[in-house]
């Protein structure tokens, strides 16, 4: 074993505090003035190329979900999603719908407007990527703001406190109320939705969510918590991160006192034992004999 590790407890605490700090301290918004709506074929409705001071930028709206404009191998559950969600028959008005949000959104940023972004990747297959960002039009109002009461989208997706120094919790609420006044004006999208409709699809949706969810957990998960010091390779293997030559090094250095020991085998990276750490044991229960290592 090479020279002994920082205390456990001590290296999570850090690792705890490190993560908070960073995880709160979101980095600050930037604006961009006399910024220009570009011609793409990936434009739709939340998501645009712009111009900011003749750099192509490929943006995405805070808070709103527009609907799909087009059904591709990797927006097809995406679209069934949306489809679901607004109560709609079939998938052919949820793209009719993400072409009348993305000829608005052309619309309404069809003169020079103003973003704010802090260059927060967004997902997405665009070349170059996307970052998260924040629209007013030329006239002063929120690009999301108008999708939304227009019936042309929905709340959802990453949020962040606003240019005005709204909270994100408040601003999400904010956009849900905006929603749902959309919804009793059958405003848009919603005057296409079948109400019985929209509450069996909404069902069939989270128990579809709810079962990928189990089955990822159980293909992830590790039956049983693994015994570091009787563990076979094969059984060590089932580890995430233990391949054949670190599962040699563990039986290697046994036996094992406690999980600090874990920390002084060099080529056993401490990323790995963190995120193994609950499924890992180093002694039996409370009732084996004292002095006893497993």
């Amino acid at each position: 074993m090479t020279e002994q590790m920082p205390n456990f407890k001590l290296l999570l605490f850090i690792a705890v505090l490190f993560f908070s700090v960073n995880l709160y301290a979101a980095p600050s918004l930037q604006k961009f003035s006399n910024v220009k709506l570009v011609e793409h074929s990936a434009n739709d409705g939340d998501s645009f190329v712009v111009s900011i001071s003749g750099t192509q930028t490929a943006v995405r709206l805070y808070f709103v979900d527009s609907p799909e404009t087009s059904v591709s191998s990797l927006a097809l559950r995406r679209v069934r999603e949306q489809t679901r969600y607004f109560g709609l028959s079939n998938a052919a008005l949820t793209i009719d719908y993400g072409k009348k949000a993305k000829e608005f959104t052309k619309k309404q940023l069809s003169k020079p407007f103003i973003l704010y972004t802090a260059f927060a990747k967004a997902p997405g297959s665009i070349s170059g990527g996307r970052v998260y960002a924040f629209v007013v039009t030329s006239k002063g109002k929120s690009l999301g703001e108008l999708l939304i009461h227009k019936g042309l989208g929905r709340t959802k997706g990453i949020g962040r406190e606003t240019p005005e120094g709204i909270s994100r919790d408040e601003r999400k609420e904010q956009f849900k109320d905006l929603e749902i006044t959309a919804i009793l004006n059958r405003s848009g999208i919603w005057q296409s939705t079948e109400p019985e409709l929209l509450v069996k699809s909404r069902a069939a949706e989270r128990l579809e969510n709810a079962l990928l969810k189990q089955f990822k957990e159980s293909a992830n998960a590790v039956p049983k918590q693994i015994n570091i010091n009787t563990a076979s390779a094969e059984e060590l293997m089932q580890l995430k991160g233990i391949g054949k030559k670190r599962a040699e090094l563990i039986i290697k250095n046994r036996p094992y006192k406690d999980i600090d020991d874990l920390f002084k085998i060099s080529g056993l990276p401490y990323k790995v034992i963190i995120s193994q750490i609950n499924n890992i044991k180093i002694k039996e229960p409370e009732n084996s004999q004292a002095g006893e290592y497993y």
